[in-house]
């Protein structure tokens, strides 16, 4: 059976820098191909990615993952009803969440424990674990608690309103739920399968980390008070990154639902948040250790394949570690290998067939890459990656 598969790759160049640190501070590696890599964790790009969507979708597409939970649905309550307080708010939202998720929701005995001992109210009940609600079925959650709010727990004891609850979780999820999955411990009925994949990116060379010797001055010492007021290290490298991602876009759909409104048509909801995960991946950056190092670059290229099969990392084109050539960086060696290796990948394994390809590149050592695609900048390739999967979506239904 066809299916709809977007991969993209991306070489990316960091100078000294600490995107993504170990617990010991340390920059993350990976051993791969026998030599030790600069390494950036999946979670790391992926929080990344999820918050550059805030620029590029409508905070009604979008969700929160929190613990506090019951604090954010009771905004929404005493929104929709003013008379309800916030404080009035929290036992409605804690028992809806629960009738919704299957969560616990109540205070943590430390907060309770510390209010009691300075005398301050009681806390807002919170969940044991972190909770990713949409906007929208916050909204609804909200509709539902007011309905209740006389007797919550009587109103919930129908199982007509019961039902409605968990209908209200597990439909019209925002777009990063649908894309990187929810999973309720309480509620696996309401899980969400992840319809995007991200690789841990790994640089195509070898890398050694460095430490950063610094101090800091007192601003305030005295001439009898000299040297530092602050010693200590901070550890980095810099790196060549091969960056992976791929989305069933097939899943994408499913979890999004078939049109978010009545004014616009089916594949609408699912062109837009591919164009924001193809503009948000390619775009973001992990932001550890930001302020030390200001890593701000961008991708020096990008690649982007729309399958009708299963998804393909071209990874492998570095597990030999690129070594740089005299005088250059190892940026044209990686471009010239994955030049290489994509094509013979694709033909050995009949990948070709069905598939576009889009290249998005920066200078002439990514020359090499030149040929695999239709080149384009980058709001041209979002717009062609989003007209296309508009197209397979139309003709797959």
């Amino acid at each position: 059976m066809s299916r709809t598969i977007l991969d993209l790759h991306v070489l990316q160049t960091v100078p000294p820098s600490n995107l993504n640190r170990d617990d010991t501070g340390s920059p993350k590696t990976a051993v791969y191909g026998g030599a030790r890599r600069a390494r950036v964790s999946s979670q790391a790009w992926k929080r990344a990615t999820r918050l550059a969507f805030k620029d590029l979708l409508d905070p009604s597409e979008l969700g929160t993952r929190t613990k506090r939970v019951a604090e954010l649905l009771a905004e929404r309550i005493h929104k929709l009803d003013n008379s309800i307080t916030h404080e009035e708010a929290w036992p409605l939202a804690a028992e809806t969440v629960h009738t919704a998720t299957g969560s616990k929701i109540e205070v943590p005995k430390r907060k309770a424990t510390t209010a009691k001992d300075r005398g301050d109210s009681e806390p807002a009940p919170e969940s044991s674990y972190l909770l990713f609600l949409s906007a929208r079925q916050l909204d609804g959650l909200a509709e539902l608690a007011v309905a209740g709010r006389d007797d919550i727990k009587a109103f919930f004891k129908d199982k007509a309103n019961k039902d409605k609850a968990k209908q209200i979780a597990d439909t019209r999820h925002s777009v990063d739920i649908a894309l990187f999955g929810r999973m309720v411990a309480d509620g696996a009925d309401i899980n969400v399968d992840a319809a995007a994949q991200v690789a841990h990116a790994i640089s195509v060379h070898a890398v050694e980390n460095e430490s950063d010797y610094y101090t800091a001055v007192d601003d305030h010492q005295t001439e009898a008070e000299p040297g530092a007021g602050m010693i200590g290290t901070v550890e980095f490298n810099s790196a060549t990154l091969y960056r992976y991602a791929a989305v069933d876009v097939d899943l994408l759909r499913k979890n999004l639902g078939e049109g978010l409104r009545e004014d616009e048509s089916v594949a609408e909801p699912v062109r837009r948040a591919v164009e924001a995960f193809v503009r948000g991946f390619v775009e973001s950056l992990p932001s550890g250790k930001v302020n030390t190092f200001g890593n701000h670059t961008l991708p020096d290229a990008v690649i982007v394949k729309l399958r009708e099969a299963r998804p393909i990392s071209f990874v492998g084109a570095f597990e030999e570690p690129v070594q740089a050539a005299s005088g250059r960086g190892q940026l044209r060696g990686a471009s010239e290998r994955l030049a290489h290796h994509i094509p013979q990948i694709e033909r050995t394994y009949g990948a070709e067939d069905g598939t576009d390809t889009w290249v998005l590149r920066v200078g002439e050592s990514t020359e090499k890459l030149a040929g695999l695609g239709t080149e384009l900048s980058l709001p041209e390739l979002v717009s062609a990656v989003g007209t296309a999967v508009v197209q397979r979506t139309a003709s797959a239904t």
